[in-house]
């Protein structure tokens, strides 16, 4: 298993991976998440913020990271902290608690770069995805309504966040 940046060549199978989540999302009856373009892929692998786990040269798991989340965090928002978002998982490799590994991974990342809080959100109050998160150690801090979400994907748009954190 290897854990690192996105390239220009995963574009493809980052937004296959993205739509087979979006199916999973409609199945499983939770807020879906828009087709991301590729534009917006490209920028985030250019700016090194697109990772993937890779098992047997296949990518299992891909996930964004960033430094700053004012729109959701709003005052919250600080420099201590990393915000992991857009966790899609390869249908091949369900069940192997890869966002098990993507916390620890991120738990080192922090660490390695001076952060105190690795933190995530998810859309509305997704019972089962909360429960999976404070297990893998996050407080869950609630459920918030956006003040201005003009700037965010879709999904975000008239919907309440439940917001995690985890210190490291």
């Amino acid at each position: 298993m290897q854990i690192t940046n996105c390239t220009l060549a995963d574009i493809e199978k980052i937004a296959e991976l993205y739509e087979v989540a979006r199916q999973y999302q409609k199945i499983k009856l939770s807020t879906i998440w828009p087709v991301f373009s590729h534009n917006l892929i490209e920028t985030d692998i250019n700016e090194k913020r697109q990772y993937k786990i890779v098992i047997d040269n296949e990518i299992a798991c891909i996930w964004t990271l960033t430094y700053n989340d004012p729109q959701i965090w709003e005052d919250k928002d600080n420099n201590f902290s990393i915000y992991i978002h857009r966790i899609a998982t390869n249908p091949s490799f369900r069940g192997q608690n890869l966002v098990a590994i993507i916390i620890k991974w991120a738990k080192e990342y922090a660490q390695e770069n001076n952060k105190k809080f690795i933190r995530l959100d998810t859309v509305g109050e997704n019972l089962g995805l909360i429960s999976h998160y404070k297990k893998l150690g996050f407080d869950f801090l609630g459920l918030f309504d956006l003040k201005d979400t003009s700037e965010l994907p879709e999904h975000y748009h008239n919907a309440a966040v439940s917001l995690f954190e985890l210190s490291v």
